[in-house]
């Protein structure tokens, strides 16, 4: 049998004030194959967030295990890690996250930038993810002249890049209007299958969570099954 792509094994996250200990998360456990999706709900303040920073390998847990492709990338080093996240995991913001100063397609390229000059299979690669998001005649076009629906576009293309295992995506929509949101959800549900990537959304649209093929609650510290 495979192994999972990814893996989520009793997380616990705890941060500690000055009077007291406070509890995000709680025996968080599920597991993704290749290709899979899945919609994570719950109420503001729920550790939402925090769960999906860990998935990231941007906050470490206080205990329990991430495995991504077999490897727990907290075993890593500062230096692997961060080579671990910027090839293995792609993220997709509520505000995009694009450089103002940068075209489309130079967005698009950002993570192969910390591998040096992108290569021409890689700016091929791009060139194809934002014709296949609908973009190919904005490639050269500055974030400012973009809708924010089309913004949001461009961040789903620099998410697939790299060919990421995990996608990762934070309130997608959230910021986007009815025609907008249902574009958007519509890219997330078929791209990152079709890249074979599995793709986790953080999300308070109930119409966008009902779409993916697996459904989590988070309330009171614990996720829960609930569809």
């Amino acid at each position: 049998m495979t192994n999972p792509t990814l893996e989520a094994i009793e997380i616990r996250k705890v941060y500690q004030t000055l009077s007291e200990e406070i509890v995000v998360l709680e025996s968080v456990s599920f597991s993704m194959n290749a290709g899979e999706n899945l919609a994570i709900i719950g109420p503001s303040g729920s550790g939402k967030s925090t769960l999906l920073q860990i998935l990231g390998t941007l906050d470490a847990p206080t205990s329990g295990i991430v495995r991504i492709g077999g490897q727990d990338p907290y075993e890593l080093n500062e230096n692997q890690q961060a080579k671990f996240r910027n090839e293995r995991i792609g993220f997709i913001f509520q505000d995009h996250h694009l450089l103002p100063q940068w075209n489309v397609l130079e967005n698009t390229l950002l993570p192969a930038l910390a591998k040096g000059k992108p290569t021409e299979e890689i700016r091929q690669r791009a060139i194809a993810l934002l014709e296949r998001v609908g973009l190919k005649d904005r490639m050269t076009h500055l974030p400012s002249q973009l809708s924010g629906g089309e913004r949001e576009r461009v961040a789903v293309a620099r998410a697939l890049v790299l060919k990421p295992m995990i996608v990762l995506a934070d309130e997608p929509t959230g910021n986007l209007d009815q025609q907008s949101a249902e574009n958007v959800a519509r890219l997330l549900l078929e791209v990152p299958k079709e890249e074979n990537t599995v793709l986790i959304v953080v999300t308070h649209s109930i119409s966008l969570a009902e779409q993916m093929q697996k459904r989590y609650e988070l309330r009171n510290r614990k996720l829960t099954r609930v569809g």
